[in-house]
């Protein structure tokens, strides 16, 4: 009989959470060739703020063959990419990047989106089964996002698409906005689950100030968790029932969920009550009405978490979030990720976690959302992956690793 992923004596671990992007100036070859003389002058003047991204580890990003030969030492079967470098036109990362608010702003930065998508899709394909990526859209032109996923979808190394988060009062309008149904519609309907990554959706008011940056850090991942509730409370998960939704890298675990979901239900539940009350009826709409499940049970049908390098004291509200929530992801190749000590990161989180919920957090969870073939990444894993008995031997102090990974927070400081 033929080995099953869930009862060989190794893990398969699918990264949930990794990051890539192309050498600045290869972008060029992916862009439609009128914006070839604008790139060469933007490309000429650009420096990059992130020294990972130009240093001599840089090519971790692009480098195809040397990624994954950093990706196997440390275990990891299959990756979901998010974007990492600097695409065309932008002044940072995407998931930094401030939205455009004009035509001219977002006329080149699209192009750049479509030149990383292009990429992407080359770059997944070079390792089928053990890649796939999230292409990038913009909110402001619907049917021209409809067809970016359409065409992605159609490439076989897509596994979903990243949206931004959309800051208050953006004039491109909330997500909660039911003119972007199409989008939602094309999701569902390709099986293409939607992601909030943090970095996007902060104002840009008082950015110049001395606390703008500290502020920025504090309220980092605040402004995509938004988008979970704008979801649920304006009736997309009612009327796209088979859409899925994945928020990666939150903070530092995955109990965040469970304080939103606790002010949603009752917030629903009071609006919906609100016949006998002074005040609430102001706050109903037919969309709320509309409603056939709580908040938490759109949660658990719909959404996932990305639970990039999670520390040990989150491993307790596995249960109260769901173990078929939650997909473990390594956030290689940041200094923050677990790579590539990966192994002592599961060890440190895991090792009192059954098995069978193991196995569930490191690959199945993340195979059900993206569509990975587990049986074609069993001998890869059979190769490369932590043994069930490793992952069960706790991390000791003198084990600690030089790491600056979040995964070993407050690892020893357990009461």
């Amino acid at each position: 009989m033929t080995d099953k992923w869930d009862t060989i004596d190794r893990y398969v671990v699918i990264s949930a959470d990794t990051h890539a992007g192309a050498e600045l100036h290869e972008y060029k070859d992916y862009l439609e060739s009128e914006w070839h003389d604008d790139f060469d002058a933007w490309a000429s003047s650009y420096e990059s703020p992130f020294d990972d991204l130009v240093d001599s580890t840089a090519s971790r990003n692009w480098d195809s063959d040397y990624r994954l030969e950093i990706l196997d030492n440390d275990g990891i079967a299959a990756e979901v990419v998010f974007p990492n470098t600097i695409p065309p036109f932008f002044n940072t990362v995407h998931t930094l990047a401030d939205l455009p608010q004009t035509k001219e702003t977002l006329a080149p930065r699209a192009a750049g989106l479509r030149a990383h998508n292009r990429w992407l899709v080359e770059f997944c394909a070079k390792v089928p089964g053990r890649r796939l990526g999230l292409i990038q859209i913009m909110p402001h032109d619907v049917e021209t996002a409809v067809a970016e996923i359409r065409w992605a979808a159609s490439t076989g190394v897509i596994g979903g698409v990243l949206l931004p988060a959309i800051p208050a009062n953006h004039p491109v309008g909330p997500w909660f906005d039911p003119r972007y149904d199409p989008i939602w519609a094309t999701c569902e309907e390709l099986a293409l689950p939607i992601h909030q990554h943090p970095g996007t959706g902060a104002p840009t008011v008082g950015a110049d100030l001395p606390a703008a940056r500290a502020v920025m850090m504090f309220e980092f991942s605040d402004w995509t968790r938004r988008t979970l509730a704008h979801l649920i409370l304006a009736g997309v998960f009612e009327r796209f029932p088979k859409l899925k939704a994945v928020w990666t890298e939150q903070g530092r675990g995955i109990q965040w969920v469970l304080p939103e979901l606790g002010r949603m239900d009752p917030t629903v539940a009071g609006i919906k009550a609100s016949s006998a009350s002074r005040t609430m009826p102001l706050f109903a709409s037919e969309v709320i009405r509309s409603l056939s499940l709580t908040p938490s049970e759109y949660f658990a049908r719909n959404c996932y978490i990305g639970a990039s390098f999670m520390p040990r004291p989150e491993a307790k509200y596995i249960d109260a979030v769901g173990v078929d929530r939650i997909m473990w992801g390594s956030d290689f190749p940041h200094e923050e990720g677990t790579t590539p000590y990966s192994l002592e990161a599961l060890r440190s989180t895991f090792s009192d976690v059954p098995e069978e919920k193991c196995r569930q957090l490191f690959a199945g969870v993340a195979a059900n959302v993206y569509g990975f073939d587990l049986d074609a990444l069993t001998p890869v894993a059979q190769e490369i992956g932590p043994t069930v008995s490793e992952i069960a031997v706790p991390l000791t102090q003198e084990e600690l690793p030089d790491s600056n990974s979040g995964a070993f927070a407050g690892v020893f400081s357990l009461s």
